[in-house]
């Protein structure tokens, strides 16, 4: 079900957009190619209000997949930011994780600071017993499934990482295949990004993105273990069903495509996915990337195991 109506006037979309809870209120913040805009909503499913901007730095560009994390009454918000005056990895990506803080959800996000180097994307900041980790992707070019996968690694604050990041996800289909022969003939690009972390029961669980939102196989998975350890980097998560196996919890359907990058909120004991997708009509032209908007459907998890409830028009 669409939660956001997408601004085609403006081409400002409702990429990568991430929910937050906070007195009683909701937001979502979204990519954006100058900022991150932000919108807010008395009510999880209407009443949804365009804010604005609420994190941006002069003369910097694609801005992309904010996620926010509240903080002993601050705000703290993850996002990377297209750099120049860092080294890019060896595919010339120049993506980092920044990190800004604001007092409020609406900002504005200031104090912008460089976290990760480049390549580090689609962050999700968790806190447990064991404190501050966060889920980012980043590169490999090493082995026979190179491209973009998941790490965590531990924060020592939330403007300091640890530096010993943990693999937790990393790309084994052809369905994670973004561009094939990218750098040279044979070697092809797999994409798994997008992480999202949540404990349900005796599981803890990370979902993803694999591939690109402009493949048919583009798809939301997960990874699941069954532990009650709280140091994050230290739980072994195991792809469902196995590593062999395309099992999408999303993916395109007969009313809409390009489905992925989502964030959760759990209310009244039912979990929601929010995600972005784009409607048949709108397809692959040049823009494709605004065409994206937030939609929301419940996803049913138990014992181990996410299915999607998803209609058009309906919650």
């Amino acid at each position: 079900m669409h939660l956001l109506k997408i601004d085609k006037e403006n081409y400002i979309g409702q990429a990568d957009p991430f929910i937050l809870k906070s007195n009683g209120r909701y937001y979502i913040y979204t990519t954006g190619h100058d900022g991150i805009y932000a919108y807010q909503s008395d009510n999880l499913f209407d009443g949804w209000e365009y804010y604005g901007m609420v994190m941006t730095i002069p003369d910097h560009e694609a801005f992309w997949a904010p996620s926010v994390i509240e903080l002993d009454g601050k705000y703290y918000m993850y996002n990377s930011i297209e750099i120049y005056n860092d080294t890019p990895d060896q595919g010339g990506h120049r993506g980092a994780m920044f990190v800004s803080e604001a007092d409020n959800p609406l900002g504005p996000f200031t104090n912008t600071t460089q976290l990760l180097h480049p390549f580090s994307i689609d962050s999700h900041v968790v806190k447990t017993e064991s404190g501050l980790f966060i889920f980012y992707s980043t590169n490999s070019f090493e082995g026979d499934r190179i491209g973009t996968y998941i790490a965590v690694d531990r924060l020592i604050d939330p403007y300091h990482a640890e530096g010993k990041p943990v693999t937790v996800i990393k790309p084994t289909l052809d369905e994670d295949i973004y561009r094939r022969d990218r750098y040279k003939k044979g070697q092809h690009w797999h994409t798994i990004e997008g992480a999202f972390y949540f404990k349900e029961g005796d599981w803890q669980y990370v979902m993803y993105s694999g591939n690109c939102f402009e493949q048919p196989t583009y798809y939301i998975g997960y990874a699941r273990a069954k532990t009650d350890e709280t140091d994050l980097t230290k739980i072994k998560f195991e792809k469902y069903p196995d590593d062999h196996t395309y099992h999408p919890v999303l993916s395109a359907n007969a009313f809409e495509e390009g489905t992925g990058h989502h964030s959760m909120i759990k209310e009244d004991g039912q979990w929601y996915a929010v995600y972005h997708a784009r409607d048949y009509e709108d397809g692959l032209g040049a823009n494709a990337f605004d065409a994206r908007n937030a939609r929301i459907c419940k996803l049913n998890v138990k014992d181990g195991i996410i299915t999607a409830e998803r209609y058009e028009d309906k919650i």
